[in-house]
């Protein structure tokens, strides 16, 4: 019988780890004032190993809306996964784990996103998608500056 083949990245659970809808002022915040809220949305990522060859993404967004007189609503959503990685070189785990991971969690999260929104009275909040691989050079070039700086 010969060796299944092995898949470079496998994704065995993804899931929700933690999550919060908070609509402080509904239903005052639910009548249409005419101006629409300032809408900021957050993204980060964090991996951390679990055993020899498989590791937790997790991918953080945090989103509010919030007007001159109030906050129409939070959400913090932490969606992660345990990925297996097979054949990698020690370099490149840690941009496989925040570029790849993130890029296959960010659908499912957005879709949770913009599902709690519209449940919460509002339109769907639907978050732009995201240049991973930019988001990581940033932080990685970032890292540096500070290290330069230490």
């Amino acid at each position: 019988m010969a060796d299944q083949p092995q898949f470079p990245i496998t994704v065995n659970a993804q899931y929700i780890k933690d999550f919060s809808f908070e609509n402080p002022n509904a239903p005052r915040s639910l009548v249409n004032t005419g101006k629409p809220p300032n809408v900021e949305v957050n993204i980060n990522v964090e991996a951390r190993p679990l055993s020899d060859n498989a590791y937790e993404v997790a991918l953080k967004v945090n989103a509010s809306a919030k007007t001159e007189e109030m906050t129409a609503f939070v959400v913090d959503l932490t969606y992660a996964c345990i990925m297996t990685l097979n054949g990698f070189k020690e370099e490149q785990i840690q941009p496989v784990l925040m570029i790849e991971g993130p890029r296959l969690l960010f659908p499912f999260a957005r879709q949770i996103v913009a599902d709690v929104t519209r449940e919460g009275g509002y339109p769907p909040l639907l978050v732009n998608p995201i240049d991973f691989a930019a988001m990581y050079q940033q932080n990685v070039l970032s890292e540096q500056k500070q290290a330069g700086n230490a």
